[in-house]
């Protein structure tokens, strides 16, 4: 998968230049909201497969649906919410927690476009939609700090590392 990079209009830094923070909180705000696409590449088709002890076309007809030439995995609505969930959220009961733990069931062979949340290009584009986006994640601006090579290195991500660094 080729995510394009951002270029500075004057070869300045970019405004992430110091870094930014980011750990996730498992609240799973990132996988459910407006209908949207969450991107799977034929080789993660087959990484998933894999882990699922499945076949690829088992893989593909229970939790893909076909966009043109691609695939992105399914979502459900939620009723509780009326947001659309992606097929592999789970959610959890809070249990001394401020909120319910909303997991990946497949977090270990999730796609590259999960892997590299939140550090994609639309929130790096400008200080604004770092923010806009940090309003509903739990994790953004705090946790680990991310150098701005760590944070260029995940938005240009071409495929993912076996051990992601915003796991």
């Amino acid at each position: 998968m080729k995510l394009t990079v951002l270029e500075t209009a004057d070869g300045a830094d970019p405004w992430f230049a110091d870094g930014l923070r980011f750990t996730c909180s498992q609240c799973g705000n990132c996988c459910t909201g407006g209908p949207g696409f969450v991107w799977i590449s034929p080789a993660e088709i087959i990484r998933l497969a894999l882990h699922l002890g499945i076949s690829r076309n088992q893989v593909i007809r229970r939790y893909c649906r076909k966009i043109g030439r691609r695939f992105s995995l399914k979502e459900t609505k939620n009723p509780r919410h009326g947001g659309f969930d992606c097929i592999f959220i789970k959610e959890l009961p809070a249990v001394g927690e401020a909120h319910p733990r909303r997991i990946c069931s497949v977090y270990e062979a999730r796609p590259l476009q999960c892997r590299t949340w939140p550090f994609w290009e639309g929130n790096l584009a400008t200080r604004k939609a770092w923010h806009h986006a940090s309003r509903t994640c739990l994790g953004m601006n705090s946790g680990r700090l991310f150098n701005r090579h760590q944070i260029e290195k995940l938005r240009d991500a071409q495929d993912w590392p076996q051990k992601p660094p915003t796991s």
